[in-house]
């Protein structure tokens, strides 16, 4: 599923423009790479759920992941998070879910932000 969202940003002209293959899993950027433009960072939170069963057997799994925005623009910030909830939703049907970051680390001077989204995915 990761690769999935991946492919969905890289697929969209805003991320592009303002990230172009700037994503990554699992793992933060440098505050010196944040220099180049914003970064996006896809984070698991949980492994996939089973869930909706049929024939006692089950259908979907639930997924979970924190997707954060990381960069030295306020507004780049913004506009690649809001693109994000868009993509999220319309491509993937993902919604955004509780749990939400928006900081600016003053001595660095850098903008995050973080959102949750759930989604099911049906099995094959």
């Amino acid at each position: 599923m990761i690769w999935k969202i991946n492919d969905a940003f890289l697929a969209d002209p805003l991320i592009q423009e303002k990230v172009g293959r700037r994503i990554k899993f699992y793992e933060y950027p440098s505050t010196t790479d944040l220099e180049k433009g914003p970064y996006v960072v896809i984070d698991p939170l949980d492994t996939p759920i089973p869930k909706d069963y049929a024939d006692n057997k089950w259908l979907t799994e639930d997924y979970l992941f924190q997707i954060e925005v990381w960069s030295k623009s306020l507004a780049d910030r913004d506009a690649v998070s809001k693109q994000i909830r868009k993509v999220m939703w319309d491509k993937l049907g993902f919604a955004q879910s509780g749990g939400g970051v928006d900081e600016w680390e003053k001595d660095l001077n850098i903008y995050r932000d973080a959102r949750r989204y759930r989604g099911k995915v049906y099995v094959n």
